[in-house]
């Protein structure tokens, strides 16, 4: 089953020729979840082919325009296509003020509601569970309140071996017992172990979103081995002082929040348009942890 990033926009303030603003879409087991939502978000979508009305919980990590500025034509694209389900934003709970009153002024024309979930930017919290997939925010640091985003699939109970159910004649009202950790005594009286009866499950897959912030060490224990992890890096290392003022990272800084964390892979983004090519970047931060990749609006990244 899926779990798979896309990349939708991957610039920072100002969107260029070849990247939109920040916007990724995380497929976990057929569901879709948005962080962040950019401008030109909804072109890259359907550029990407994934279809708009699976999306109904979308993830704002904070309140600087390139981050949200593309949810209000998102969602009336939405509205306009006759979608149904009711739409979940979490996010900064000002965002109401910022863009509800645009969303009050069609209100008429939505099919659907638009509910809003404030975030925590003083710990972690889990802000969406159900029973496939669980999402926790964290708070980074930048120069306003922003959140990262932790998507981590439910832990799976183990597989029960076919032949031991065969062999020992397991009535299926004990299987789900089993499952949960129980062995099996026979009609002869001997003792199953749960371990014998069973194979563990594959580990959950998992991805965390940092965007917009500074060196932040504290980032690196909530995220500690994830399978993928994406982190901002706006800036090269030469720039590490303006990083630190604006509240931003830089490639080999990004770089060693992975290295801290133990992550298997690490995506770098948010480049700043000052910046005529970001190979730069992948050298910097391949120098600190090899195995990184650039984000580039359109690239998907599967975590088998």
């Amino acid at each position: 089953m899926p779990f798979e990033l896309t990349i939708l926009g991957s610039s920072s303030a100002l969107p260029t020729a070849e990247r939109y603003p920040t916007a990724q879409v995380l497929n976990v087991l057929e569901r879709f979840f948005l962080a962040d939502c950019g401008e030109g978000t909804q072109i890259s979508l359907r550029r990407s082919k994934i279809k708009i009305g699976k999306i109904s919980h979308i993830f704002i990590s904070h309140l600087h325009g390139d981050h949200y500025l593309g949810l209000v034509g998102l969602v009336s694209t939405m509205s306009l296509l006759g979608y149904k389900s009711d739409i979940h934003v979490y996010a900064h709970s000002v965002i109401q003020d910022l863009v509800k009153p645009q969303l009050d002024f069609i209100r008429g024309d939505l099919s659907f509601k638009v509910i809003f979930h404030p975030l925590d930017f003083k710990k972690p919290q889990v802000i969406y569970s159900d029973k496939k997939v669980e999402v926790t925010s964290f708070p980074l640091k930048h120069s306003i309140p922003v959140c990262g985003f932790l998507f981590r699939e439910q832990k799976k109970q183990p597989n029960i071996k076919k032949e031991m159910v065969e062999f020992y004649r397991i009535p299926i009202k004990q299987i789900q017992a089993i499952k949960e950790g129980a062995g099996f005594t026979t009609s002869e009286g001997k003792f199953i172990k749960h371990e014998t009866l069973t194979t563990p499950a594959r580990p959950p897959r998992s991805y965390a979103f940092c965007t917009d912030t500074a060196y932040f060490e504290p980032v690196a224990e909530i995220v500690k081995n994830a399978d993928l992890l994406y982190h901002e890096a706006t800036f090269l290392d030469d720039m590490a002082g303006w990083a630190a003022k604006t509240g931003h990272s830089t490639a080999r800084q990004a770089a060693q929040i992975a290295k801290l964390a133990d992550v298997k892979k690490l995506i770098i983004g948010h480049f700043s348009a000052r910046y005529k090519s970001v190979a730069p970047f992948l050298k910097e931060a391949k120098e600190i942890f090899p195995e990184t990749y650039l984000a580039c609006d359109g690239d998907i990244h599967r975590i088998e």
